[in-house]
C-alpha cells in the first residue's frame, strides 16, 4: 500500500483524490489546500487527513500529486522530491524552462521517480493509434472548450494545446525545425485562441487549434501517413484508419475502419502508470518529456507574442 497525497484541490487535485480513493495500492493519506475549506471538503469526502502547509507531507507519504497553480510546481516539487518522495506534477511540468530543469535534476540527484501529467498519453484511442505509426507526414489537432473560470494563470496554449504538442512529439521522431503562429486574448489578459504550424527536420508539418472560448468543446487528432490516415477523438475514446489498396487496373480502394480500443479513464491509467513506477516500472511520461512539451509550447507562445506586437495587440504575461 503506497501512501499517497494531493496538493492542491481545485477542479484536477479533487479528480487526483477520488482515484486515488479507487485503486486498491494506493492509501489516500492526506490532501494539501492554502484554501482550508475547499482542502477539508475533499479530504473529508475521501476519508484523508488535511494540511495546510504541503511541507507537513514530507517524511509522512511517499508518494505525491501536484495539481497547484502552475507558477507553484517549481518549489513544490523541488521539496519533495529532494526529500525522495515521488512526485506526479500536472502539465505542464513548469513554468519555465529554467524551472522544468531545476525539478528533473533534483529528481536525479534524489533518485526519485518523476512523472508529468501529460493525460492523452493514457488516452485508449492513442495507445490504440500509436501502433499504427509508420513514417507522419502531417497533423491536424482541434482543441476547443466552453469558457470556465479555471486555469486563468496560464494561456491556452499551456492549458490545453500543450496536450496535442506532447502527443504530437511522441509520434514524431524529429527536432522542430520551425514554430509559426498567432493568437488573441478575448475573454481574459491571456490568449484565449490559438493556431500554430510547427514543421519538424524530417519534413513533418502539425497544424494546431486550441481555444478556450469556443461554443463547443472539440478534442480531435488527425494525422497522416503513407497509405493512411488515421482519426483520434479523445472525448469519446475512439481511432479510425482510412488505408489505400491498389487494385490491377483499376482505381484504388480505400478501406476504413475503427480500431480496437480497451476504454478506460485516462487519469486512472496515469495514476496507476504512477505507481507502478513506485515499484520498479518505467515512468511513461518522463520530466524530460515535459520539458520537451513545455519547451515547445513556450516557441509557440513567442512566436503569439511576435505577431500580436507586429498587431498592436496587448498580451498579458
Amino acid at each position: 500500500m503506497i501512501e499517497v497525497a494531493v496538493i492542491g484541490a481545485g477542479a484536477f487535485g479533487r479528480e487526483h483524490a477520488r482515484v486515488y480513493s479507487e485503486i486498491a495500492g494506493a492509501h489516500l493519506a492526506a490532501v494539501c489546500d492554502i484554501d482550508e475549506q475547499r482542502g477539508r471538503a475533499v479530504a473529508e469526502r475521501y476519508g484523508a487527513r488535511f494540511v495546510s502547509n504541503y511541507r507537513e507531507l514530507i517524511g509522512t507519504v511517499r508518494a505525491a500529486s501536484i495539481a497547484t497553480p502552475t507558477a507553484s510546481h517549481g518549489s513544490v516539487a523541488c521539496e519533495l522530491l529532494a526529500a525522495g518522495t515521488a512526485v506526479l506534477v500536472e502539465k505542464p511540468i513548469a513554468r519555465t524552462l529554467a524551472e522544468a530543469d531545476h525539478i528533473i535534476e533534483e529528481a536525479r540527484r534524489a533518485n526519485a521517480v518523476l512523472q508529468v501529467g501529460h493525460l492523452e498519453r493514457f488516452n485508449p484511442a492513442v495507445i490504440s493509434a500509436s501502433r499504427l505509426l509508420t513514417r507522419p507526414l502531417f497533423f491536424e489537432a482541434h482543441r476547443l472548450s466552453v469558457f470556465t473560470p479555471r486555469s486563468l494563470d496560464i494561456d491556452v496554449v499551456m492549458d490545453l494545446m500543450i496536450h496535442d504538442l506532447d502527443v504530437i512529439l511522441s509520434f514524431v521522431d524529429s527536432e522542430v525545425r520551425e514554430v509559426r503562429a498567432a493568437g488573441v486574448p478575448i475573454l481574459t489578459p491571456h490568449i484565449d485562441i490559438a493556431n500554430a504550424r510547427i514543421e519538424f527536420a524530417n519534413g513533418c508539418i502539425a497544424n494546431l487549434t486550441a481555444s478556450r472560448v469556443s461554443a463547443e468543446r472539440v478534442r480531435k487528432l488527425r494525422f497522416f501517413q503513407p497509405g493512411q490516415y488515421i482519426s483520434i477523438d479523445y472525448a469519446v475514446q475512439e481511432a479510425a484508419v482510412v488505408g489505400v489498396r491498389a487494385r490491377t487496373g483499376g482505381r484504388p480502394e480505400f478501406e476504413s475502419s475503427l480500431l480496437d480500443v480497451e476504454h478506460g479513464e485516462p487519469l486512472r491509467l496515469e495514476i496507476e502508470s504512477f505507481l507502478a513506477a513506485i515499484e520498479g516500472a518505467e515512468v511513461k511520461v518522463k520530466g524530460e518529456d515535459g520539458r520537451r512539451a513545455l519547451e515547445l509550447a513556450v516557441g509557440v507562445t513567442d512566436r503569439i507574442r511576435e505577431h500580436a506586437q507586429r498587431a498592436g495587440v496587448a498580451l498579458s504575461r
